[in-house]
């Protein structure tokens, strides 16, 4: 062997065993449980970890084990986390998903999640059972750089805001109107919330607004006074930025202030200057900010809501240059976002979000494509969302146990179609707009290339369809492109093989489609839905299913219900 390979060798071992040393274990114990608490200055209940809302932030680094000892006080529901972004590769049964991944952890029982944190970036959790994400169920994780290695950006200081929206009426309640005939639809947020905090009942700015509300006197020790982001000036700021959102799309502005997008879902991007920014519901993004303004005064940050009519208030905190008091509030309005249905201008933002040069590419052609027609249907009177008119059911046994062991009785093993009518116009209510439920599953190859069309259509009402912002547990996917209208092998054209973007989360706008490319090379099942609370929840979702057979050592505890605690139950007593 030449002096070179082994030189080359040499610090290529040099490089693994440092990663290896530097990697750490972190250990949580948690306690879910619910609070009276006021979110935005009117009490209410939410669900809290260890006495906090939102849950607490993890800060860990790439290569890092984590270990969260998640045990349920809920008195009368079960629980599960999801912990969104992470790929969980080698531990499926981690990825927080009741009845896909896992079994519902019971009151008081109390389940280990144990998995890695394999690539930096900006993350969350948050509850995948029910609707109790939308019940307060979130908090931050935010995954560093190893030891050793640095970011193609550099900043001096950062911040980490999430998003939420928030309603005085309970998810529990909410849940029974969605599952009514006829259907009572929640209705738009009272409150926009950052960082678990916002105002219902007076406004930051009531000076600038054409509304009654009464400027907030708040004396900052209150659960609902906003946060205050102390800058220098002069310096640069990494501001991490992630949305839970249950319904509300937003846009988010710094007064004043160009914002760069550098990073979104863990991946970095080509730097991409804006003065403000989309984000949907399952989205992260860092961007970068300068503090190059007039010092002496106070900015706005405001989150508005997109993508619907907007009758809930904007969220707003301040960014404060030191040494100016921070009771200083600043001297201009709030920015105003762009027009709530300007999609315009929301397709061009998405479109221009590209891949930092030398990220890896796609594969240049798929193995096979599956189109994903998304509808508002009709069952039995009900109102349901419905892929390829499926309305998706999760079973009593979590799929990743019921494939492992073949266990044929536990889901619907029809399989759901990958397509829908040619002649089905996307622009029109449908003819028929009876849908049937179903709990199938796409079976895909392992270590093949899947290309997934989501494909918009008309929803129950002539003339209205919506945003659906979709996430994909257990891979990143590239985002080949979007069009209007219906997609075909003419819209191909249109993809962009040279540098897409990576997320774990894509928007398809009205009447439109989103392509994604992805490698199925992680052994698991895993869910791909709209990340819109009340959408999952009417059955707006598919599972995929690869390479299950390879998924070694899933905790017996992970599969302790359905017919794979029968399984277990009875290999015990033989």
């Amino acid at each position: 062997m030449g002096s070179a390979r082994v030189f080359l060798l040499c610090c290529i071992l040099a490089i693994f065993f440092h990663s290896v040393l530097c990697a750490k274990s972190r250990h949580f114990k948690w306690e879910v449980e619910y609070m009276h608490w006021a979110p935005d200055c009117v009490e209410a209940v939410v669900m809290g970890i260890n006495g906090q809302f939102p849950g607490p932030t993890i800060r860990a680094r790439a290569g890092d084990t984590l270990h969260i000892e998640l045990t349920n006080k809920l008195p009368t529901e079960g629980v599960v986390i999801h912990w969104h972004g992470i790929r969980q590769f080698g531990t499926p049964w981690a990825d927080g998903t009741a009845s896909i991944s896992q079994c519902a952890i019971n009151p008081g029982e109390t389940f280990v999640y144990r998995f890695k944190v394999d690539k930096a970036g900006t993350y969350f959790y948050h509850g995948h059972y029910g609707m109790q994400r939308l019940a307060g169920l979130y908090g931050s994780l935010i995954v560093e750089v190893t030891d050793g290695e640095k970011e193609p950006f550099h900043y001096d200081g950062e911040f980490n805001l999430l998003l939420s929206d928030w309603w005085h009426k309970g998810s529990h309640e909410q849940e029974v109107d969605l599952s009514s005939n006829p259907m009572r639809w929640i209705g738009e947020p009272q409150t926009l919330l950052i960082n678990g905090r916002g105002q219902f009942n007076c406004s930051l700015a009531a000076l600038f607004s054409n509304s009654s509300s009464s400027q907030c006197n708040l004396r900052g020790s209150e659960q609902c006074a906003p946060n205050i982001l102390h800058v220098l000036p002069n310096k640069t700021y990494r501001l991490r930025i992630a949305s839970s959102t249950a319904l509300a799309s937003l846009n988010l502005a710094i007064g004043n202030h160009k914002m760069t997008l550098v990073e979104a879902d863990g991946n970095y991007l080509e730097p991409y200057s804006v003065s403000n920014m989309d984000i949907y519901s399952g989205e992260t993004y860092s961007v970068l900010f300068t503090t190059d303004q007039e010092g002496s005064k106070n900015y706005w940050i405001s989150v508005s809501v997109r993508g619907r009519e907007p009758n809930t208030p904007q969220a707003l905190i301040i960014l404060n240059y030191i040494p100016t008091s921070a009771s200083n509030l600043p001297n201009l309005p709030p920015p105003v976002a762009p027009l709530w249905n300007d999609y315009n201008y929301s397709r061009s933002f998405s479109s221009k979000i590209l891949a930092l040069r030398g990220s890896p590419k796609p594969p240049k052609k798929h193995d096979r494509r599956i189109i994903l027609l998304n509808t508002q249907n009709l069952i039995d009177g009900y109102t349901k969302w419905a892929i390829n008119n499926v309305s998706l059911v999760l079973p009593a046994t979590p799929y990743l146990g019921s494939i492992r062991y073949g266990l044929n009785n536990a889901f619907d093993h029809k399989r759901p179609p990958e397509n829908f009518g040619l002649n089905y116009d996307v622009s029109k209510p449908a003819p028929n707009q009876n849908s049937t439920y179903g709990s199938g599953v796409y079976m895909l190859n392992f270590n093949t290339t899947i290309d997934v069309i989501l494909q918009n259509a008309n929803a129950l009402r002539a003339n209205v369809s919506e945003i659906h912002p979709w996430h994909l547990h257990g891979h990143d996917f590239w985002v080949l492109g979007y069009g209007e209208g219906r997609f075909n092998e003419k819209s191909e054209t249109q993809f962009n093989l040279k540098n897409p973007p990576l997320r774990n989360t894509a928007v398809i706008f009205p009447y439109g489609w989103t392509a994604l490319r992805f490698v199925a090379d992680n052994p698991g099942a895993w869910a791909f839905h709209c990340h819109i609370e009340p959408h999952l929840h009417m059955g707006m979702g598919v599972v995929f299913a690869e390479g299950v057979q390879h998924v070694k050592k899933i905790p017996n505890e992970a599969l302790a219900c359905g017919l794979t605690a029968k399984m277990l139950m009875n290999n015990v007593h033989k």
